[in-house]
């Protein structure tokens, strides 16, 4: 009876008999190989982390510029990818501009700031650097449009609370003076006026701790403007091809072509031997 099996060793002598074939299957991938890793262009990644701004807000509400999530919408919308490229001159059907859509990469950090992690590719180190600022750029210029009104107001607000601080520590210093028991009015009058100095007091405690908090909220480490964390990171080499490991998969491919080019020659070579035997049989 025959056996249908394949064991190891009688695979090792297929691959000794055929081994040809093996080697060609071999050499056509690794040629394969060679030719594609050295016609491929190379790219280069640049990582940027981006910080969200900030703006003067109400206690109780987010007071980042823009929400992490429309963050990460914006950085993906083509009118938005459009402008970073036309900023650094390059036209919009261009094949830079293709690589730098398809590169796009996001990694929201929500506990870290928020931070946003962005990566961009280029054909040279100095296009990824030149994307990756770029959008960091673009991005600042829509959210200084968006901080204006933000800080407009709340400067104003800081405005109109000095100048009532102001009125309020005069009206004191007058009714102080009213008050004042050695002072030539009547009793009643004094009497009223301690009131409203009392009063006057309050408010002016009031518009201190508003001042106060209103100030805090326009300091850089409460308010400040969209930017890089730190400097827009790039490797020395380059990210795609990975040499490694498109030679590592090219040669288990090439080793698995190859036994498969030797085992299927090795089965054409008994099936013409067994036709011949056969013929001679019954002739």
């Amino acid at each position: 009876m025959q056996r249908d099996e394949v064991y190891v060793v009688d695979l090792w002598h297929i691959l000794l008999r055929e081994w040809a074939w093996f080697l060609a299957g071999l050499l056509a991938v690794l040629i394969a190989v060679f030719a594609f890793s050295h016609s491929a262009r190379r790219q280069w990644e640049a990582t940027a982390y981006i910080q969200i701004g900030q703006v003067p807000a109400l206690s109780g509400t987010d007071p980042k510029v823009e929400p992490l999530a429309r963050v990460l919408e914006r950085l993906q919308l083509v009118p938005f990818q459009n402008h970073v490229l036309a900023n650094i001159g390059i036209k919009e059907d261009a094949p830079e501009a293709r690589l730098y859509r398809k590169s796009v990469k996001l990694d929201p950090l929500p506990y870290a700031g928020p931070l946003v992690k962005f990566s961009v590719r280029g054909w040279s180190p100095e296009q990824a650097r030149q994307f990756a600022e770029a959008t960091v750029a673009e991005l600042q210029i829509v959210h200084q449009a968006l901080m204006a009104k933000p800080l407009e107001l709340t400067q104003a607000r800081l405005n109109d609370v000095d100048a009532d601080l102001k009125a309020a520590e005069a009206t004191r210093n007058q009714l102080e003076q009213t008050a004042k028991p050695g002072s030539a009015r009547d009793a009643q009058e004094q009497g009223v006026a301690s009131m409203l100095l009392t009063a006057t007091d309050a408010q002016i405690r009031d518009l201190r701790q508003t001042r106060g908090d209103l100030s805090i909220r326009l300091t850089h480490n409460y308010t400040y403007q969209t930017s890089l964390m730190w400097p827009v990171y790039v490797p020395q080499g380059p990210v795609f091809p990975n040499l490694t490991l498109i030679w590592g998969i090219g040669i288990l491919f090439g080793l698995s072509l190859g036994a498969f080019a030797a085992i299927a020659r090795n089965a054409l070579r008994r099936r013409q031997v067994a036709t011949v035997s056969f013929n001679q049989t019954t002739a």
